[in-house]
Formats: C-alpha cells, structure tokens, sequence
C-alpha cells in the first residue's frame, strides 16, 4: 500500500466529513495555541526581529479550522510583538501541506472569513501538495513549521510478516498488548526513520533558528504494553475482528491489515531528535483530553456513535482501501460504536498529545 496515495481525511463539509467531524483535533489545536505563540515570541527575540516577511509552513494541514487557529495565531502573536515596539507588521507567507489527496477545494473555501479578518495585512496562503516525508521547499527559506496531528502518520507500513510468510501481527491491526516485541519493535524502527527524515529535510529547509511546533498523537508509559491512553485502532481491530467472526470480512484481510500510524512516548520523540542532531528540544509537554468530551449526553454508547462517526473521518481512507467500501457501513455505523461504548462505560478515557518545539541548530 502507496500510503500517500490512499491517505485522506473525508472530503466535503457535510456531516461526515472530517471538517464537521475534527472536534478533537480543534480542541487539541485550541490547548496548543500558547505554546505556538511563545515560540513565535521565542523566534523573533532571535535575530528575526523586526522582520519584512514571515515564512511559514503548516504541514499535514488537511481541512476544518485548524489551519485557521493555527495561522490566526501566528499572525497575531507577531503583530503584537511589533505592536509593542512600534514596527509595522512583516509580510506573511503561509504555505498549506498536504498530500495530494486532501480536499483543497473545501479548505480553501473555508478561508474566506480568514482573508477578511486580515485583510489589512499581507498575507499570502498558497496550497503545497505533496508529503512532508521528502524535501519540499527551497533552502534556507522557512522561519517556522507546524504539524499537528499528522507526523505520527507513517510513510509506510512496517514489514510485519515472518520470513516463512505468517503475519506477525495476527488477527490486530496495530500494536495491541498481545503483540509480540517484535511488532512493536518494527512500528518503532519506521517512526524513527520516518521522523529522522522529516527533520533532515527541514533542517535544509529551515533558516538558522528557526523553529518546528510539533503535535503529536502520543503515549504516556515508556512501555507501549501498558497503554494507559485512548487509541481508536484498538477498537476498530476488534470491531473487524466481530466482522470476521461473522462471515463479513475474510480472515485473511484482517491479518494482513496493518495501519501506517505510531503513538510515541516523550522519551522516543527526544531520543530522535536528539540522534538526528539537527534540532535541539527547546520545549515538551503532555496534554490529556477526555475522548468521551464533556456533552450533556451521559449514555456511552450514544457518545460511542458520535466518536465512530469521527473516527471514520480519518480513518476511512485506509480501511476502505482495503478492505472496500461495501464494509464500512457495518463497520463504522453497527460494529465501532458497540465497542468503543462498551469501552466508554467502563470509565472515562483520555486521548493523549505530545507538543515538542525543536530549534534549528546553527552549525
């Protein structure tokens, strides 16, 4: 599987699409907003300040209002720190990345009322297809990089069979507490190589100093066995799973169904990048978000249907590839929200992110 070919976020803005359905990644982008706008602050005390113009990339932007909070937040934290010392504001060059299945279209219709709010500055946003996971844009150019919720996508999935052919990870479709080692050893191999890329490749795009906000699904315990986070692949395994059991999928489609995503620690983030050595760590935190919100609606299997509908706004593209689109109904309208309400009612759980702020050396 070409997973830059097959990964997309649902398109449109209509009731399924992950722009009504991207709640919890807002909230996320929402408790992030602070540290976003000290690394701004941090940036420009460096030797960027005053500065003419801004380049900026979000990457892995998909579509919703994220990229909006993101760049409001840009753009406000550096006019009021040129407010503070009487400059005019800097020109903004925002570039918006995604692969080249992300629906665009319904993005950039829904920076209309951006554009308006600012329209006394200039501010550019240009599209940028195409993956992160490659060099992408000229030399020496970006001050400040952003990706929230997207670098803890993989570039590929893990080679998770034996030498003999036999799936390693039989009957899951990510790394579940039954897993053997050697499956979550090899999640953790293409992370690293995936991450030690990213970096490489924006350290080459990067000025000196500049800086990367990055957002991460992550993992609080050092041991992936002892998950104490929400992890929505968990659950949709063992919905397939039921399917199998019923004659509604084969076997064989859920053994070989292993999807291209990694929650890492603290500690694996650091360890990367301190490895690859061309950012150093110059902020790292924790943020925990009940999964189950804080709706009026106290049934869990209620709250079960409303996280597999939003669930399937990210995931869907993967699953559907393989295992087709005459499933996902069953699987993602009857079978997920039986199990992530099961889940639900047996006590509150919490979805874990991880902010890191590296800083591009200067050699």
């Amino acid at each position: 599987m070409e997973v830059k070919e097959v990964l997309f976020m649902s398109k449109g803005h209509g009731e399924d699409s992950y722009a009504h359905n991207s709640t919890y990644a807002q909230k996320v982008a929402s408790l992030a907003k602070p540290v976003i706008a000290n690394t701004v602050d941090s940036l420009l005390e460096e030797c960027f300040f005053p500065c003419k113009l801004l380049n900026v990339a979000d990457l892995g932007c998909a579509l919703g209002p994220c990229p909006v909070t993101f760049m409001s937040t840009v753009i406000e934290s550096v006019q009021k720190k040129h407010a503070l010392s009487n400059c005019p504001s800097p020109e903004f060059q925002f570039y918006l990345n995604d692969l080249p299945g992300n629906d665009f279209n319904t993005l950039f219709q829904s920076l209309s009322n951006f554009s308006q709010n600012y329209e006394s500055l200039s501010c550019s946003i240009m599209g940028a297809p195409g993956s992160f996971h490659g060099r992408f844009f000229p030399r020496n150019c970006l001050h400040l990089a952003h990706a929230s919720y997207s670098v803890h996508w993989l570039s590929q999935v893990p080679n998770l069979t034996s030498e003999e052919g036999f799936p390693l990870n039989k009957g899951r479709i990510y790394i579940s507490e039954t897993s053997p080692r050697v499956v979550k050893d090899a999640y953790l191999a293409q992370f690293q190589a995936d991450v030690s890329t990213f970096l490489k490749f924006r350290s080459e795009e990067m000025v000196d100093n500049g800086r990367l906000v990055l957002v991460l699904h992550g993992r609080k315990d050092k041991d992936f066995a002892s998950l104490n986070s929400y992890i929505i692949w968990e659950k949709l395994g063992e919905a397939i799973a039921d399917l199998v059991s019923e004659g509604f999928v084969e076997e064989e489609k859920l053994d070989t169904l292993n999807v291209p995503y990694y929650t890492a620690s603290l500690e694996e983030i650091r360890g990367i990048v301190n490895e690859e050595g061309s950012f150093q760590i110059e902020h790292m935190e924790i943020i925990e978000i009940d999964v189950g919100g804080t709706s009026l609606d106290k049934d869990p299997h209620s709250k079960g249907r409303k996280l597999a509908k939003r669930a399937r706004s990210f995931t869907g593209s993967i699953i559907s590839h393989h295992l087709g689109e005459e499933i996902m109904d069953k699987l993602y309208g009857e079978k997920l929200p039986i199990f992530i309400g099961d889940d639900l009612a047996k006590g509150r759980k919490k979805g874990v992110s991880i902010i890191a702020v590296p800083k591009k050396h200067v050699p």
